[in-house]
């Protein structure tokens, strides 16, 4: 009996993710019958409208309020309607990437896109050193590697798949055509990474995620957990590593900024100290997020104050 009323409970789970999925596909495929740039504004409305009234509403209130105590409370209430909005502006854009992407390395006219450190893409392309590129959930971050894969650059993208199987199954489709190899962020990623970086190859990964066993650091003046791995990763292989991120810019436009290649802290012995490199991360992401707060996502539980509640 204990068996059968698992096996409902179980099946009863599943149905409801596929129910969501494809209520989530149905709205994206209504979305695409009509013109990019309404679509887009359109689902920023709609979040900036549902967004307050879920319950992560309260969680962003209170992770603004932690990391901006200099805003008042209108101005907090402001930034979290508006990273409701760029919320519905990420999905929207997903529908139409492949339009939205027009950027053409060897044009000189500038479309939607435009690309700051064009050259350090193209140095990229001829260094014969491993590489590691990080970036935060910033501005739309899934256009980083499609325009990695417009510069011919091979990059493996560690990325963490959507709880809901569906969702994941078909995100997954999506990004490998556009986006190069994909690694999904589970307990054998990290040879994955580093067998392409023993190869001399690059690496994307976004360091801005909540770890649970992760290197205590600070973000924002407040303790979290930061995943070491891009640390292990340059200290095993010597890797060359770059910040990078998209800033959304007036009437559906967008800028990619690949930044100068920057020097990890190494410990007393010479080795990459993986501590102080946690900490470096954060505070060039704290940095990003302090110039644009609307365009993180605040709705991530990043220091874990959910369990805390």
């Amino acid at each position: 009996m204990k068996s059968f009323i698992t096996r409902v409970v179980l099946k009863a789970r599943q149905f409801q993710q596929w129910l969501v999925a494809y209520l989530i596909f149905a709205l994206l495929s209504v979305l695409k019958l009509f013109p990019a740039d309404g679509s887009i504004r359109f689902a920023d409305w709609v979040m900036r409208r549902i967004g307050p009234h879920t319950g992560r509403h309260k969680l962003i209130l209170e992770n603004l309020r932690k990391a901006l105590p200099e805003k008042d409370e209108s101005e907090i209430e402001r930034i979290a309607i508006a990273s409701w909005g760029h919320i519905g502006r990420l999905a929207a854009e997903y529908v139409f990437l492949d339009e939205l992407f027009d950027f053409d390395p060897e044009a000189d006219s500038h479309g939607r896109i435009e690309v700051e450190g064009v050259e350090r893409f193209l140095t990229l392309l001829d260094r014969d050193r491993p590489f590691i590129v990080f970036t935060a959930h910033t501005g739309n971050f899934e256009l980083l590697p499609v325009a990695a894969a417009s510069f011919n650059l091979h990059v493996s993208v560690l990325f963490r798949p959507p709880n809901n199987p569906y969702i994941a199954k078909k995100v997954f489709r999506f990004r490998r055509k556009r986006m190069g190899d994909l690694v999904p962020s589970h307990a054998g990623s990290a040879f994955a990474l580093a067998g392409t970086l023993d190869q001399g190859g690059g690496v994307g990964v976004l360091v801005d995620q909540k770890f649970k066993r992760g290197t205590h650091s600070t973000f924002f003046g407040q303790e979290v957990q930061t995943n070491p791995l891009l640390g292990k990763l340059a200290r095993q292989f010597d890797c060359a590593i770059y910040p990078a991120r998209c800033i959304r810019l007036p009437n559906n436009r967008f800028r990619l900024v690949l930044e100068d290649e920057i020097t990890l802290p190494r410990n007393e012995k010479g080795a990459i100290d993986i501590p102080a490199t946690a900490q470096v991360l954060n505070d060039k992401v704290e940095s990003w997020v302090r110039e644009y707060p609307e365009q993180w996502l605040w709705y991530h539980d990043r220091w874990n104050r959910r369990k805390r509640g």
